[in-house]
């Protein structure tokens, strides 16, 4: 087993005391937006020599990750575990499926488009399906809401006095009337957008403050607009299910799936890929023609996973194969067994447990993290609340 030491991501929007606070370090004014834990070649995590995880994996792949996971996704770690503590909102944002992954990947790779650049969609060629366990409240904005829901809030907004919003509810409620009333807000011209939101903003604080049942969603529009003025995300905000998550509560976001994380923090895998395509709240690239043909217009309601219980560990139902995720809280130090089922990597994010294989015995305390190799069985016991983050192969 390889304990890991593993790199903070200083994003702008990131919490300066979560992400510390796990790890026993003192915070400082820099952000700590997110911990990344796994080989992914931007911040691949770390052995006690220094040597990556990324070089780890390369000398024996078959022994770190399993004859299946080489067969099936190459000699790659094909997860990546991450802490994320959000103290603002994030952009909103959508990610591709293998096939767009692959197709724009290439194409920008074609184009000359280099690696990095602000105007580049695809920084690899891997979809990247995703999956976050709330550790606090967390609240997130997170698929598209049912267009005739949408459409009532729509009328309430206008009722209150944001007429820039007339015609909206029955756009919304035509045939297509989603994808097209998407578009419009996208390519809106700025000083359009910024003349809508001095009729909507007003408009929702007021239904926020008359407490109804809108108040929550249009409490955010507010604080969206003033960190984000004439963005198109201010409004296109309004038309997402609003979720809050309790400690332990899930959300899995498919390719296509649009969302943003508001604030609060946990844990989240995903495939590793660092591909992201933005719609909002963001001074960066946003590219609508590219966005249009990722984003999934299917309206749902938001609803947390369900997860299911393996004796003392919660399992998170995924339908994809590069991970899987699991949680353990633990009172009485019983005993668990993991078997020798793939790649691991447990992260402790509350008290100590005891990691023991064969002849190797570890303890993992607040914030310590260690890396199970594909064919070592381990038995966890201890007190607290630990992640197991794994592949998903039958």
């Amino acid at each position: 087993m390889l304990p890991l030491q593993n790199t903070i991501r200083d994003y702008a929007w990131g919490s300066r005391t979560l992400i510390p606070e796990l790890l026993g370090l003192p915070a400082t004014d820099k952000p700590a937006a997110e911990l990344w834990l796994g080989a992914h070649p931007v911040a691949p995590s770390r052995l006690d020599d220094g040597t990556s995880l990324i070089e780890e994996v390369a000398r024996d792949p078959i022994g770190m990750l399993g004859e299946s996971v080489v067969r099936r996704f190459g000699e790659a770690l094909p997860f990546l575990l991450k802490v994320l503590a959000a103290e603002a909102p994030l952009s909103i944002q959508a990610h591709p499926t293998l096939e767009q992954a692959q197709a724009g990947f290439a194409d920008e790779n074609a184009g000359g488009i280099p690696i990095g650049a602000p105007n580049r969609n695809y920084a690899d060629a891997n979809h990247k399906p995703e999956l976050i366990c709330a550790l606090t409240d967390l609240e997130a904005l997170c698929g598209f809401r049912d267009v005739n829901a949408s459409a009532a809030l729509f009328e309430t907004i206008i009722a209150a006095g944001g007429t820039a919003l007339a015609g909206y509810p029955e756009r919304l409620t035509a045939d297509g009337g989603l994808r097209e009333v998407v578009t419009a807000l996208l390519r809106m011209p700025e000083a359009q957008r910024i003349e809508m939101q001095a009729s909507v903003v007003p408009a929702c604080d007021a239904v926020a403050e008359a407490r109804s049942a809108w108040s929550a969603e249009c409490g955010w529009t507010g604080r969206l607009a003033e960190a984000y003025p004439g963005d198109a995300g201010v409004i296109l905000a309004l038309l997402m299910n609003l979720v809050r998550l309790n400690p332990g509560e899930a959300l899995f976001l498919s390719a296509g799936r649009i969302h943003a994380y508001l604030r609060g923090a946990g844990v989240e895998i995903m495939a590793s890929s660092d591909n992201v395509l933005r719609c909002g709240l963001t001074p960066k690239h946003v590219d609508v023609p590219e966005l249009l043909k990722v984003l999934d217009f299917t309206t749902e309601d938001g609803r947390p996973l369900q997860a299911a219980s393996d004796g003392m560990i919660r399992w998170y139902p995924v339908p994809v194969e590069d991970f899987c995720l699991g949680e353990l809280r633990s009172a009485d130090g019983r005993e668990v067994q993991l078997p020798a089922d793939g790649p691991r990597i447990l992260l402790c994010t509350g008290g100590s447990f005891t990691i023991s294989a064969t002849q190797d015995v570890q303890t993992l305390s607040r914030g310590h993290s260690v890396f199970v190799p594909a064919d070592t069985a381990i038995t966890v016991s201890g007190v607290g609340q630990l992640f197991a983050a794994g592949t998903n192969l039958s």
